[in-house]
């Protein structure tokens, strides 16, 4: 079996948040047989937009490895989870937006910290550059927080003391539980590791996508220095190297 961890930003998806591009590589691992994940910092609803439109089906990892989402019966056998909703089992390793923001909100005007909590659509769509309906849906967390900008340094230590952690990824840097991309990885591989031998892959662009290029057997990067990761300049090269 062939399991491949996809990072969405600058990843998968280029500058303009389109999954029209994705198409291609995303059907070449489909034929290939490719089960595919989608690991990022994006939201789960986030997420559910990219699914549907590249009709990928497979479980996915939310908000820089604070959950994974298991559509309900997609694996043949039981296995412990934290919640159960309508569509999916939920296995959750990260702490609950409440409180990430309660903490955020505390030392928010110390830091001058500007994040979707306490920001406009207005400000979101500048900073993000997401159109507006992508940016309603990135709004809607449940585990993380996203930093946009802030004034002064030091806000990294007074997270960390309130057991948070903070990961830069390609663009900004992501508040979460003590937790990461890697974790989660793992979750997933040992749940398929109970079908059959697992053949694992990933691709990532940023600096916490490394926990997830860590656990798996193929690391590609795309623009990251990361020593066991094999270079690739752009998602349509694997059409080439894995072919």
């Amino acid at each position: 079996m062939k399991v491949i961890f996809l990072d969405l930003d600058k990843t998968l998806i280029g500058d303009d948040y389109s999954p029209e591009p994705a198409k291609e590589t995303v059907n070449f691992l489909k034929e290939r047989g490719f089960k595919i994940i989608f690991n990022s910092s994006k939201t789960r609803l986030e997420q559910e937009y990219y699914r549907s439109t590249l009709e990928v089906k497979d479980p996915f990892i939310v908000e820089n490895g604070s959950a994974v989402y298991i559509p309900k019966n997609y694996f043949p056998f039981e296995f412990p989870f934290t919640r159960g909703t309508q569509d999916y089992k939920i296995i959750e390793l990260g702490t609950p937006y409440e409180i990430i923001k309660r903490i955020l909100d505390k030392i928010s005007t110390e830091f001058g910290l500007k994040y979707y909590g306490n920001s406009s659509i207005e400000e979101i769509v500048r900073f993000t550059d997401l159109p507006r309906r992508l940016a309603k849906l990135a709004t809607q967390r449940e585990y993380s927080e996203t930093l946009f900008k802030w004034n002064k340094s030091g806000f990294e230590e007074k997270l960390k003391k309130n057991g948070l952690k903070v990961s830069k990824g390609s663009r900004f840097y992501t508040v979460t539980g003590p937790t990461d991309k890697g974790k989660a990885t793992r979750v997933l591989l040992n749940l398929y590791s109970k079908l059959e031998k697992v053949e694992s892959y990933a691709v990532g662009d940023g600096e916490n996508d490394i926990p997830m290029l860590e656990v798996v057997d193929n690391p590609f990067a795309i623009g990251l220095s990361y020593n066991r990761a094999k270079n690739i300049k752009k998602i349509s090269e694997l059409i080439e190297v894995i072919r």
